[in-house]
């Protein structure tokens, strides 16, 4: 039997235990009174079925097969790809050698069998029409999700509404680590979602602080979720899952491909607020997450390095665009937060000679640095009068600024402030 044959036949296969009513209980299904099948969150258990297979059949991002779900449906989608004749090549972009292709991966294809190792693992698949589905992922128009494979318990929608993405190198230096641990951990203690891609360095340092603070955190996942990638990060994902979210647009048992982690950063960006890249090179696939974030009018955030380091290059390029330098939670919770999310003013620490009037600084100014003078020449050099200057060298004498030396005054040579009180300093 061909590749051809064999897509026909499974293709048929599905489309018949649609057609009877057959799995419908997999795709989260119920029948209806009248015998039409509904799933809990508005989507035909056809429907759900049919993108549960395409997710076999189409590459993520791949927006001919967008377009196509746009046009016709799941259910006609899948119907043409399987179907003998030459239906699908009537599809708007459509070609011999991609149409072989699709049909050998419809071969493989069963739904069914997929949604059942997913829920084998505490998961489920939500589609556009869901309830659950987060529909700012409709901003990728035609690149949106064919759907989404997710394992654990809360809600996808209600928490991608309050998140925000930290990601970065996958070599990072224990600054970027720190970084991204401490913005994990104080996004969390703000309530906010953490999401990242489970990856060595950057991202797995962002879980990690969520967790530990006892937040929320998602993992997004450039292979099935049921699959721990990369396998140094097994126990994290675990964790995740066990407290938070892993989500991927690939079926079950599904492994990464470089393109794949690519195409994965843009469900990142679009399901996020917010996207803060820790450190990162010129050519780093958290840029491509950040420029993703740009385009689709998300805020973008960089945390500043060394000016020497190669790993923070490309964050200094983003901020010298449009992205906002942000130093701490805080400061990323005021930009994506709402009206009262506001950072803490900052400012350096008060001495001292800050709190004097500007009387009293002008003629502490007019001293100066080693030797003692007369009030008469403090005066002259303050350009007030001898009275007065002499009462603020009194006044400045008691708050231990000045001392006396025979007739004239000096600077204090060892000050009880923690102050330099020298002419010219700060």
């Amino acid at each position: 039997m061909t590749g051809e044959e064999t897509a026909r036949e499974g293709g048929a296969a599905v489309t018949a235990a649609w057609q009877c009513g057959g799995g419908a209980e997999s795709g989260g299904a119920t029948v209806a009174a009248g015998g039409a099948e509904t799933s809990a969150g508005g989507v035909s258990a056809g429907e759900r079925l049919a993108r549960a297979a395409l997710t076999r059949v189409l590459e993520p991002g791949d927006e001919r097969g967008g377009r196509w779900l746009r046009e016709c449906g799941a259910v006609e989608l899948w119907r043409r790809i399987t179907a003998p004749g030459g239906e699908a090549q009537r599809l708007r972009g459509m070609t011999g050698r991609r149409l072989a292709g699709y049909r050998l991966r419809a071969a493989g294809a069963d739904p069914e069998r997929d949604l059942a190792a997913v829920a084998a693992v505490g998961g489920r698949f939500v589609c556009p029409g869901d309830r659950e589905w987060p529909t700012q992922l409709d901003d990728l128009g035609d690149a949106r999700p064919t759907g989404l494979w997710v394992r654990g318990g809360p809600d996808l929608r209600l928490w991608a509404l309050r998140s925000v993405a930290v990601v970065g190198a996958r070599a990072c230096t224990p600054y970027g680590a720190h970084m991204a641990t401490t913005l994990g951990a104080g996004l969390a203690e703000r309530g906010w979602v953490v999401v990242s891609g489970a990856a060595f360095g950057v991202d797995g340092a962002a879980h990690r602080g969520a967790l530990a603070a006892g937040g929320a955190t998602v993992a997004v996942l450039a292979c099935g979720v049921d699959v721990a990638y990369p396998r140094g990060h097994a126990e994290l994902i675990g964790r995740v899952a066990g407290q938070g979210l892993v989500i991927g647009e690939l079926p079950p048992s599904e492994h990464p491909t470089r393109s794949r982690f690519i195409l994965r950063n843009r469900v990142i960006a679009a399901l996020t607020r917010g996207t803060v890249v820790v450190e990162a090179e010129y050519r780093s696939g958290s840029l491509v997450t950040a420029r993703v974030a740009q385009r689709l009018g998300r805020f973008t955030m960089g945390v500043p390095g060394p000016a020497t380091s190669g790993l923070s290059a490309g964050v200094h390029e983003l901020l010298r665009g449009e992205g906002v330098l942000v130093t701490d939670a805080a400061e990323v919770a005021e930009l994506v937060g709402n009206i009262g999310d506001l950072a803490p003013a900052r400012s350096g620490p008060v001495l001292a000679r800050d709190l004097l009037d500007a009387v009293a600084g002008t003629v502490l100014d007019a001293l100066p640095a080693r030797t003692a003078v007369n009030a008469r020449e403090v005066a002259r050099a303050a350009g007030t009068s001898a009275d007065e200057a002499l009462a603020k060298l009194y006044e400045l004498h008691s708050l231990g600024f000045v001392e006396r030396e025979g007739e004239g005054w000096r600077l204090t040579r060892r000050p009880t402030c923690r102050d330099d009180a020298r002419r010219g300093d700060s």
